[in-house]
């Protein structure tokens, strides 16, 4: 069997095997939770302003609130792919099942790679799907859509490829609960380092906010979802509210994403990624 035809085999029994199993029945019951709560919360923003966003500070608690939800689709994508990741690699590791796979002739870095696709088209797609989903509500309740949609739900995508990527590479290392844990961690850890790096922002607080930054760059994913709100939220909400004091707020974007840090995302994609294939390679199953 070829490489290229042992990375789609792979990819598409991975996918097979996540759509069949609990994780995404919980993935599909929280994200039909969170889509009713918001379109409960979104209706009550409308009949408080009358049916229409046409205020500055309408617009903006609409941002806002936007923002707000859909962190929540990217915890739940997060949750989801970790903790999928280390049952789908670390486990088969343990009960055998990869053993006797990669006992014929196939490579183990393809092998590997199939299940990195699989998931990545799992998680990527539920985000984006779920996302879509929620600026239809969106725009259903309060008549407000998102200035640049399509970036920031490739944007969210990448983050969650980016997370799924580490939990990829812990896997090998470390036991399947404990990868999804550290991964999760990780993540949460990386977005509160963020918030406090944006308060020092607004303070004037080099120090402080240099915390931020330097997260951002040793786990892009806290970078990858202030661009995604940059997208998701009004551009007048800045003009009307922002200034170095917008810094301080946890769901407001005060600029779009550089090309430099996007391939930088790339690239600490690429390298987690090859650690992962060497970390397997070199693994006694």
């Amino acid at each position: 069997m070829s490489t290229a035809r042992t990375v789609l085999t792979v990819t598409a029994l991975t996918l097979r095997e996540a759509s069949r199993g609990r994780v995404l029945l919980a993935l599909g019951a929280l994200t039909v939770v969170l889509l009713a709560l918001s379109a409960w919360g979104f209706s009550r923003l409308a009949a408080e302003s009358g049916g229409t966003l046409t205020s500055g500070e309408a617009r903006l608690t609409a941002s806002i609130l936007l923002n707000l939800v859909m962190f929540g689709f990217s915890l739940i994508a997060a949750l989801g792919t970790a903790f999928l990741t280390g049952p789908t690699l670390a486990g088969e590791t343990e009960s055998g099942i990869a053993l006797s796979v990669l006992a014929r002739p196939v490579r183990r870095s393809a092998f590997l790679l199939g299940k990195w696709l699989g998931l990545v088209a799992f998680g990527s797609g539920f985000g984006a799907l779920a996302g879509l989903a929620q600026c239809l509500v969106v725009w259903a309740t309060v008549g407000y859509w998102p200035p640049n949609p399509a970036a920031a739900l490739a944007l969210l995508a990448a983050q969650t490829t980016v997370l799924l990527t580490l939990a990829v590479l812990l896997s090998t290392a470390i036991s399947p609960m404990a990868s999804g844990v550290v991964a999760v961690g990780l993540f949460g850890t990386t977005w509160v380092a963020g918030v406090v790096g944006g308060l020092g922002a607004s303070l004037g607080n080099e120090a402080v906010a240099r915390v931020g930054t330097v997260s951002r760059m040793l786990l892009p994913t806290d970078g990858l979802w202030r661009g995604a709100m940059h997208g998701f939220q009004d551009p007048s909400a800045l003009v009307q509210f922002g200034g170095p004091d917008s810094q301080a707020f946890p769901f407001l974007s005060v600029a779009s994403l550089t090309p430099a840090y996007l391939a930088w995302a790339a690239l600490w994609t690429a390298m987690i990624g090859t650690l992962a294939a060497l970390s397997y390679t070199r693994k006694d199953l």
